[in-house]
This record gives structure tokens, sequence and C-alpha cells, in this order.
């Protein structure tokens, strides 16, 4: 790192720069600079766990492109995966860019802006991969690619300075369900122009062998249906049309009738329809329609399958869900992978099925292939290497232990040159040989119920401390001469049982001690508000800390009458 980059350093020259999805999962959003001109590659989201209190979604912070943002040529979507463009909708209204995506992932996209009335004004151009986008000083070109949802492409990223394949998400399925498999001849043909460098997918990158199929799924699907007398549900990500259509089809063979339950579901099953895919399954059951079709007979598909407490899975779990139980005779089906981070709440959820006699499975337990990943395993990865025979992998998408499996995966085979970004580097793949030369300031933001804040903003802070700690709240009135003139007003939260004699006995000695430290203040002559103020909180504290063996939050409000 041997300078500070600045507005001149990006005037001239082809940077990349990823400011979400490098060592985590989600919060995609990638830039890539040629000649003081920008284009984003992806705009997606994250989940949040327990250390944001009420929140629930994370959002990469644009904050270092704003400035850029007359600069911005465009945005580029690779696919409708939430990771790469749940964001769009929170962050298109600071950055007002024309929006390009397939055909499908647009449709998902509009139908995201309905419910934000600050994108209405949004450009979104339909591209297809018989087309190359002119964004000078860039040319893009798009290759399909096999993944769990329609229409997902890998970019060419052309400039005077090289090409660079951006690969978003994509496996080597050999028989999909839906679309075709991954265009192998064109990105040969790409290697056969020469790549500068390859800035790929690493989810998968230390597990061997291959993925497997789509059509696997579905003849798992079959066996696991076969004879079963009770319901089935099978829970999966809401955005994996293939899978949906696998599921009708061994539904159907089965001769069950399939019901969606979750908004998310409805929704991404319209935008398929709407784009000419899942026209040859049966028609879906309402909700309405359940409790009179034979438990044989039904099959349900629900939201939920990274354990959201608000999802349908979770609620039917909870016995939450109006109208609908599960019971001994019935069986879950997990047709998915684990997010890390997310094992905790799944288990809840496996749990609380399993206290109600359903019998859960997933791919760990099912005997068959129930779940593939959409993302490509190292034999599919070095099949890549093969086409393209880049001179720089620069592994992305994924924790930093996935980065570096990528990274070794391409020494090994021959790959001259490897960087390892973390969020925020500062990559410049030329002119000259490619180099880290700096790091800029990056982070997430965190969606709350009606605002966006950044993730380290005090409240969140705040909130995870009384996760931990508690607080105590105490009011205390003054007369002129600093004697108490009422009793200390306490409120313990976290802290004590109020309802417990023994417990409420502590507020007396809280008192105590409040009386005691004013007292010692009147006797060193103290009449400052502020400072009587945080002795007693100070004082206060530290008593608490002696009872229970950590320090509540506590505040202090101080009144003269």
């Amino acid at each position: 790192m041997n300078k500070k980059v600045g507005f001149s350093d990006f005037a001239k020259g082809f940077y990349f720069v990823p400011l979400g999805g490098s060592e985590q999962f989600g919060v995609n959003f990638n830039l890539y600079c040629c000649d003081g001109k920008w284009v984003i590659m992806d705009c997606g989201i994250g989940f949040a766990d327990e250390r944001f209190p009420n929140v629930d979604i994370l959002l990469p912070d644009p904050e270092f492109i704003e400035p850029y943002k007359n600069d911005i040529a465009g945005m580029v979507i690779t696919h409708a995966h939430e990771d790469h463009v749940g964001a769009v909708p929170y962050l298109w209204p600071r950055l007002k860019c024309p929006i390009y995506a397939t055909k499908f992932t647009a449709a998902v996209l509009r139908s995201k802006f309905h419910d934000f009335p600050n994108c209405k004004d949004a450009q979104i151009i339909e591209i297809d991969c018989d087309e190359v986008l002119d964004l000078h000083p860039f040319k893009i070109h798009f290759v399909h690619v096999a993944h769990s949802i329609p229409q997902a492409v890998s970019c060419v990223i052309e400039t005077s300075y090289g090409r660079v394949v951006h690969s978003g998400d994509w496996n080597l399925d050999p028989t999909p369900v839906l679309g075709q498999p991954s265009d192998e001849a064109r990105f040969r043909a790409f290697g056969d122009q020469g790549i500068l460098a390859y800035i790929g997918d690493s989810t998968n990158a230390p597990i061997p062998g291959r993925a497997g199929s789509e059509t696997q799924v579905l003849e798992g699907l079959e066996t696991v249906l076969d004879g079963h007398e009770g319901r089935v549900l099978v829970t999966i990500f809401a955005s994996n049309v293939s899978r949906i259509q696998s599921i009708c089809r061994a539904a159907e063979k089965v001769g069950r009738s399939v019901c969606l339950l979750g908004r998310s579901l409805h929704r991404m099953t319209s935008n398929a329809r709407a784009c000419g895919y899942l026209d040859d399954i049966q028609e879906f059951v309402s909700e309405a329609q359940l409790p009179s079709l034979p438990a044989d007979k039904t099959l349900i598909i629900a939201t939920g399958s990274q354990g959201e407490a608000r999802a349908a899975l979770a609620r039917i779990a909870r016995g939450d869900w109006k109208g609908l139980k599960l019971g001994r005779s019935d069986v879950a089906v997990f047709s998915s992978k684990a997010i890390p981070g997310n094992e905790k709440d799944i288990n809840n959820v496996k749990n609380n099925l399993s206290a109600s006699g359903v019998r859960v499975i997933d791919p760990s337990n099912a005997g068959c292939r129930v779940h593939i990943s959409g993302h490509p395993y190292r034999d599919e990865i070095r099949d890549m290497y093969e086409w393209l025979r880049p001179q720089l992998v620069v592994p992305v998408h994924g924790e930093h232990l996935m980065l570096e499996a990528q990274a070794e995966l391409a020494h090994e085979c021959g790959v001259e040159q490897t960087i390892i970004p973390h969020n925020g580097s500062v990559i410049r793949l030329g002119p000259g040989v490619p180099e880290l030369i700096d790091h800029v300031e990056t982070g997430v933001l965190a969606v709350e119920p009606q605002r966006i804040i950044k993730s380290n903003h005090a409240a969140i802070s705040d909130r995870r401390k009384l996760q931990y700690s508690g607080a105590a709240h105490i009011t205390v009135v003054l007369k002129g001469d600093g004697c108490l003139r009422y009793d200390p007003q306490m409120t313990l939260i976290g802290l004590i049982d109020p309802h417990s004699v023994e417990e409420a006995e502590l507020l007396e000695d809280l008192q105590q001690e409040i009386e005691d430290t004013l007292l010692d203040l009147r006797d060193d002559g103290i009449d400052d508000d502020v400072r009587i103020e945080e002795d007693i909180r100070v004082a206060c504290r530290r008593f608490l800390n002696n009872i229970f063996g950590f320090k509540p939050k506590v505040s202090i409000h101080l009144l003269r009458v």
C-alpha cells in the first residue's frame, strides 16, 4: 500500500473495488472504474444476526461511491437473488443510475419497486445474452449460466486495459430443470480472446467434486414423497424457481396438489410465469382449500428455510399459522442449505417441528438428494479456469476461508496471480501488473422498521449492551440543600423480578447507596448537578456490578424542586 487513493487516482486506469460480499455472505456490491467512469455490479442485502437487535436486513453502504454518482454509467444485476438485487430499492434513490438486468431479474425488481415510491423514476433496461452493452469506456457481454433462478448471467467487462469476467453466481448443472446449462462455448471463446482477470464466486471453493444437478433433486423429492401418508411441507428459498418446478413435478407424479405459503413465494412465482416459466405445472391450490383436501393429497411449499421468525415455516412450527397444524403423520423437508450464521434459528424451527411429532428431513438425513447448491464446487471452478485461462483470479462472494480456498485452487491450476480482497480493497487491474493499492472505508447499513442507519450507530450498540447487561433508570429529586425530597424512583430492566420480595429488597439497598453518595457530596461541599448526577451513576453501577457480576447501563435523571 504505497499511496492513498483520491479522486485523481481513479481518473486513469482500470480498478475493482468490492464494497460488500468479500469476507461475508450477502451484501454483494462491487464497483469497477475505468478512466473515471464507474459500473456497479449487483446490489444485494444480507441478513442480520443477534449483534443487530431489531434489525433483520443489512445493506451495503454506498457512501464511498456517492461523490462519483454523476460518473456512474450503470448498475448491472447478474440475477434476482436477494443477496444480489435486494438492496436496489433502498439505495437507488442515493445513486439514481440506469439499471440493467435480464427480463426475469427486471420483473422481480419492478415488483419490489411497488413498495418503494422513491424508486418510481428508476430506469430498468432489459438485456439478453445476444447483445453487447456499451457503457463507454466499458463494453459488457453477458454469458448465460445455470443457477437456481432463471436468467442468471456472468459478465465479461471489456476495456482498453483488458477483459475481466465477473462471474456472479453459477454452477455447471449438466441437466437443469429450467433453462440451459452454463454456456461453455462462449466462455471458451472469451478465453481464446484473452482474460485479464476472473473475479468469481467462492461459496463452495473448499468443497471437492461437483455440485450435482437439479434433476437429481427432482428424483430425490419423488423418493421422499412416494408412499408418505400425511402432509408434506417443503421449505426453500422463495427465489429458487428451479426448485419450485422440481417440487411441483414430483408432487404431480405422486398425485399431490401444491399450496404456496408466504408472500415472497407468490410474488416470485408470479414473476416467473410472467416471463414464461412454470407454465407446464399444475395450478396451485389456495390456502383456504387446504382444510378440505386429504393430507396425503397435499404438499405445501413454505418460506422460512433459514429459520426467519416471521416466515411461514417458523409460524407453522410454533403453531401460529391459523388453520394449519402439523403433527405426527406429517413430514417437513428442508430443501435448502443453511447460510452460515443461521444454524441456531434453523435448529429452533426444527426442534419446534419435532416437538409436534413432525418428521424432519434435510440434506443430512434424507438418504437421497433433496438439495443441490447453485454455486460451483472445486472441479467446476477448475473447468472455468481451463476455459478462461485468466492471468489473475480475485475470489469474491464468500467468507475469508472460502476466498482463500479459491486462491489456493487457482495456484494449483497454474494461474499466474491471485489477490484476495477485503471489503473496501482497491485493486488496480491496469495498466501494468495488477496490484492491491489501497483500501477505502466501507461498511453496512442496518434496516430498522422505520429508518436506515449505519450498523455502528450508537443506538444499535446500546441495544446490544442492553441485551446482555440490562439497565437501571433512576430519577432523583433533590431539595435546594442537596437532600432527597422524595424517595428515588427506580426501574431495573433485565436485572430483578419486581414480584420477588427478596429481589425487591435490593432496591432498598440501592436507595441507601444513593443516600450515602449524596451525603459524601454534601460533606465535600459539592453542589454541581452534573457532578452529582455522574457520581450517583457511578456509585449505582458499581453497586449493581458487585451484586450481579456485570455492569448494567445506568441512567440518572436529576431534578431539583
